[in-house]
């Protein structure tokens, strides 16, 4: 595959590799990679961040996003928000020789796929070929019995019924849980999740996901630790 550094605005084409020229940073848009000026909050630059927010917001539930080899933290947040909007997330197992950056990913809870490069490499090529990621569109027609029965066993597991909850929401984190088992229909799911507990738990957790972005914006709880909880406790003598 050809390896180019982005220079101009490409539309991103299959089977091309491009990389971010030194100190800038990069979005896409509309399948196009732009170039901005490098940015910082304080004092921290995460491109990798940014770019994964806006990949996210281009791609929606299509995103796939892989964190590899590196030191710090800079691409979490970026995971957070392709989860968030229905992608699936990969960081490189133990064998990373800076482990940083998938650590820090994995222990956010950001990441569905912990693997060595090449059994990532394999995985990506089987989830590809999913209808949940290969669709432009994901399928609003579910099979209802195999539907319910999965609202069922979230309602006898977690004790949450979800039943009166939006179905359009509800369908695409099924369809997520499906393509990452690499299953075909919600029949096929719900008879998945017999006897698997935890993989109920995973699904009601990705039904769940915090979409306000207080909650994965670090800056926002340095506030409240620094200035909002000290107010609190002297206004209260909690000491």
């Amino acid at each position: 595959m050809p390896v180019n550094e982005v220079k101009e605005e490409p539309t991103v084409r299959p089977n091309h590799v491009y990389v971010i020229p030194p100190d800038r940073s990069m979005i896409i848009a509309n399948g196009t990679l732009k170039l901005l000026p490098r940015q910082t909050i304080d004092g921290r630059h995460h491109p990798i961040d940014l770019f994964l927010e806006s990949l996210a917001l281009d791609q929606q539930h299509k995103a796939i996003a892989v964190i590899l080899s590196g030191t710090g933290s800079d691409g979490t947040l970026g995971l957070d928000e392709i989860k968030a909007t229905g992608g699936i997330t990969f960081a490189q197992d133990g064998s990373a020789a800076y482990d940083g950056m998938p650590r820090s990913a994995m222990l956010a809870g950001s990441v569905d796929f912990v693997l060595p490069p090449d059994a990532i490499a394999r995985e990506l090529a089987e989830i590809a070929r999913h209808t949940y990621v290969a669709a432009e569109a994901l399928p609003e027609n579910v099979d209802d019995a195999g539907f319910n029965q999965i609202i069922r066993m979230l309602h006898q597991t977690m004790e949450v019924d979800f039943s009166s909850y939006k179905g359009t929401t509800l369908r695409r984190r099924i369809a997520r849980r499906l393509a990452l088992h690499k299953l075909n229909g919600t029949r096929e799911y719900a008879e998945f999740l017999r006897g698997r507990p935890a993989e109920v738990e995973q699904l009601f957790q990705n039904i769940l996901i915090n979409y306000t972005s207080f909650f994965r914006e670090p800056d926002a709880y340095e506030t409240v630790k620094t200035s909002i909880l000290p107010r609190i406790t002297a206004e209260h003598n909690l000491h």
